[in-house]
């Protein structure tokens, strides 16, 4: 990762607890990584974000998942590299009551193998799975990310 986009992400980072969505629906990310390959995130069940039966809306659910695995590898592949979200699914295991966490983590070797991928191939769709689970460690819901990812140099073909 560049020295000078250091400063921009980690701004970015701190403003996302102030993004609206998040803000409103009481999702703040309150643990990451120097390098940004982890990010952990927190929802606190509050009477706005509840459904109907009094358990965490599968909208905060699937929000407090959404943009970090893309974040990561916007991060470490680069300037180089385009990401998108392309695909995603939940499957909700348990109703969700008090906190709930998420953790997103990528290593420095599915980084690589997913670089060394795109460059071979031009680009590729990677599928990441996320587990959101309560302060007992009981797993709440299932998600999985889809992601499009390619060489930017791929556009001017």
């Amino acid at each position: 990762m560049e020295k000078k986009n250091t400063k921009k992400f980690r701004r970015l980072i701190r403003l996302i607890n102030w993004y609206p969505p998040y803000f409103f629906s009481g999702i703040k990310v309150i643990d990451y990584s120097d390098d940004f390959s982890y990010f952990r995130t927190r929802l606190k069940i509050r009477w706005y974000n509840r459904n109907l039966m009094g358990t965490a809306f599968g909208g905060s659910l699937f929000a407090m998942c959404d943009p970090f695995f893309m974040f990561i590898l916007l991060i470490q592949l680069g300037e180089e590299y385009i990401v998108w979200d392309k695909t995603a699914s939940i499957e909700f295991v348990k109703p969700g009551r008090g906190i709930v966490y998420a953790d997103f983590k990528l290593s420095p070797e599915e980084i690589s193998a997913i670089k060394k991928e795109v460059d071979r191939e031009g680009k590729g769709v990677f599928e990441f799975p996320c587990e959101i689970k309560d302060d007992a460690g009981n797993l709440i819901a299932k998600l999985k990310k889809g992601l499009y990812i390619r060489r930017k140099e791929l556009n001017k073909r």
